[in-house]
Formats: C-alpha cells, structure tokens, sequence
C-alpha cells in the first residue's frame, strides 16, 4: 500500500467524498463514523467496483483510465477545475479538453473590460464569437451590440463583411492569420471535430472561396500578440498592439486587449472616445 505522504490522489478522494452530505444524494442516514459518503457509496455514483474505488484510495491497483476518473469526477460532483487536479493526480496530465458553447460573460468579467477606458478589449470563444467588449472597442473595431448573436463572430465578419474588410489594412494577412489561430483555438478546445465548429467551417467555406483555401492550407499560428492597423471613417489610420490572454478558470475564453501603438495613435484615439486626458 502507497504510504500516506505518496498517494495524494488517496488522500484527495478522502476529503472530497468527506465534503458531501449524504442526505443530499438519497442515501439514508443513520449514525456514521465519519462524515460524508462512504467509499461504496461513491463507488455507486461513479458506477465503478467498490473495490476498485477502495484500491484507489489506498493508493493500490496501478493508475486509474480517463473513463474511471471521469465517473469518479462526476460521483463526487467534482468542478471543472476539481476534475483537472484530480486528472494531474492520477494521469499527471490534465484533461482533454471538452468544448462548451458559451452565451455570455459575467458581470465582473464585463467590469475589468469596462474599467479599460481607452484599451479595446473584447472576450472571444474559441468559434471566434465575441460575447464581451467594452465601450472602446464598440467605438474602434465593430458595435457588437448592433448585431444579432449570431453575426458577432470574427470570421463571419473577416470573411462576410465589406466594411470590415476596407478597415483592415493588408486583409490578406490579416485574414491568414487568423484562420491559422481558429484552428489553433477550436484544436486547443477540443472542438476541432465538433458539430458547432464543422458548421461554422462549412458556411464559411460557402460564403467566401477565400476562407476555403486559406483553411485549406491547414496553417496554424499562435495568437500571441502583434500589430493591428485600422482604417477608421474618423479617426483615420490607427495603428494597434495587441495582446491575447487566456481568462482563469474559463480555457473556452480569451481576451484581446488592444493598444495605441504610438502617442499619435493614442491622440486620435482618445479624440475619438472623446475621452480628455487629466
């Protein structure tokens, strides 16, 4: 038996199934020597063997499947970020990923947007649909708010928008680029062979013979970060740095945050937010 020091995994099914209420689950009460559910009782949940738990507990049996941990995970009601540790603990590697359609942002999300006044930022899914932006951003790159659900994806607008495309200076790298980072995103995701991004590929393909061959040239690139020039109707040419991050505790979000390149650009910026400087 893995002595107590070694089997973290062990002592990490102990306390989580310890933090459970019995009552909540239907099973019945009685005195218990300890509290929380019982080994069996998990053991149910997850649809596993008792032993087979017990052995898991007692740091015996060799490592557990992705499938055992994935029952395990879903008996003791584990979160996402739960699961994780428990994947690191018995695989030593996480997850794969599992792509989840997102519909919005919390409203503390929204505020860290909000609070960046004069710095376009936008949260984006890995379909590439903007579901977060802040004022400035509205004002530079697109109105978001302006659009159905549906038409506030990236590429629907790269690829289906004139406008779009007159304000990005050099398209054709812009474009590649960022097809070669949707199919990064939808990889990382684990969407890549999902309905909700085949769909998308397959209309985009219909819509624009240029998305088609770009996609078919099966490019991929990091986000990272880089330049971004804009031909805005008042503000004129603005050149942007921009920046991706990943948002803690969401891997299907991303934010990019976007900043005047120079002080000149900043000027025209801040003259376009009509925002004064102190």
């Amino acid at each position: 038996m893995a002595s107590e020091a070694h089997n973290q995994l062990g002592t990490y099914l102990r306390d989580r199934r310890a933090r459970l209420d019995p009552a909540a689950f239907g099973f019945g009460g009685g005195r218990r020597r300890t509290p929380g559910l019982r080994r069996e009782e998990v053991a149910s949940r997850a649809n596993i063997s008792p032993t087979w738990y017990t052995w898991l507990e007692q740091g015996r049996g060799g490592a557990p499947s992705a499938d055992v941990l994935d029952r395990i995970a879903k008996g003791l009601m584990l979160t996402e970020p739960e699961r994780e540790h428990l994947y690191m603990l018995g695989l030593g590697r996480p997850p794969e990923a599992r792509y989840q359609p997102v519909d919005g942002i919390s409203p503390r999300l929204q505020r860290v947007l909000d609070g960046m006044v004069l710095s376009p930022a936008i949260i984006k899914t890995a379909m590439w649909d903007v579901v977060g932006w802040n004022r400035a951003a509205a004002a530079l790159l697109t109105d978001y708010s302006k659009l159905p659900r549906e038409g506030r994806n990236i590429l629907r607008l790269m690829f289906g928008s004139d406008r779009v495309r007159s304000r990005n200076e050099d398209w054709d790298s812009v474009a590649r680029f960022v097809v070669g980072a949707f199919r990064a995103d939808v990889a990382r995701a684990g969407a890549n062979n999902s309905a909700t991004a085949n769909k998308l590929v397959a209309e985009l393909s219909r819509l624009s013979p240029e998305f088609e061959a770009l996609w078919q040239d099966n490019d991929v690139v990091a986000h990272g970060e880089g330049v971004k020039r804009i031909h805005h109707p008042d503000a004129g040419l603005l050149a942007m740095e921009f920046s991706s991050f990943a948002v803690e505790g969401r891997p299907e979000l991303g934010m990019i945050v976007y900043n005047p390149a120079t002080p000149a650009d900043a000027e025209r910026l801040r003259s376009l937010l009509n925002v004064h400087e102190d």
